[in-house]
């Protein structure tokens, strides 16, 4: 009964995670805030989703766009009145090895993954605290917690959430302010698709690990009763999470590991 009645805004809900979450939430009676950039496929996805439409609406946004979106959380809360449960979903991978990626990209990455995140978090989190209560959500990564080849800013970027977020728990959780922080491995997303390269063009391939992965409708179904439950940190994968237990045992020994590991 965690979510019936509340009212979740999703980020990155056109697509992947964001998008297997709003069917999930939908079907536990939570009324939904969907946003992305591509308004047309957060029309899709609200019309796939049952029940009575009214209790889905559609908010354009671009994370980039940190200036616009102080306004956006105020359009979100006439949406349904105040948001109760916020989850930073929306973000960009990288396949680039670090010397060669232009820096342009690696801000504009930073941009989406980090400050975009944050800038909207600290926009919705003051009504939570007046309100005392509230419950943040932030989709990391296993990267978040190591480093591989090819992923250097996206690794900074979840390292960074990581940091922030730890932080903004310690000031917050007083307050009726929950943060759960959520480290998906390997997900049948097009994230490996859609990561951008050294010059920030598109990737366009479909990563080996992610074919075999689970579904976005699996990882949300596990991830619901973890949220609820009010976890501080969550991982969900296949073998690749043993990488975070390894590396707090040995960094040394997860560093021989992924040398010898095909990454893609």
């Amino acid at each position: 009964m965690y979510y019936k009645n509340k009212v979740v805004w999703i980020t990155g809900a056109s697509s992947g995670i964001g998008e297997a979450l709003a069917y999930a939430l939908n079907k536990k009676g939570a009324r939904l805030i969907l946003s992305a950039r591509r308004e047309e496929q957060l029309k899709r996805v609200k019309a796939n989703c049952d029940g009575n439409p009214d209790d889905i609406a559609i908010l354009q946004l671009d994370l980039t766009e940190t200036t616009s979106l102080a306004d956006k959380a105020k359009d979100a809360e006439t949406l349904f009145g105040a948001v109760d449960i916020l989850f930073n979903n929306g973000g960009i991978s990288q396949r680039a090895l670090a010397l060669d990626a232009e820096l342009d990209s690696v801000r504009h990455l930073m941009e989406i993954n980090f400050f975009g995140t944050i800038a909207l978090t600290k926009e919705v989190v003051p009504g939570m605290i007046e309100r005392g209560h509230g419950h943040i959500v932030v989709t990391s990564s296993v990267m978040g917690k190591i480093g591989t080849k090819y992923r250097s800013a996206y690794a900074a970027s979840k390292h960074a959430l990581h940091g922030w977020f730890d932080s903004f728990r310690q000031e917050v959780q007083d307050q009726g302010v929950d943060v759960t922080l959520v480290c998906p491995g390997y997900v049948k997303t097009e994230i490996t698709k859609n990561a951008i390269t050294a010059d920030g063009s598109a990737y366009d391939k479909m990563g080996s690990a992610h074919k075999k992965a689970m579904t976005p409708e699996q990882f949300a179904d596990k991830l619901l009763p973890k949220v609820s439950a009010g976890k501080e940190e969550v991982y969900i994968g296949g073998k690749e999470i043993a990488t975070v237990y390894i590396k707090r045992l040995s960094p040394r020994l997860l560093n021989k590991i992924l040398k010898r590991v095909k990454v893609t």
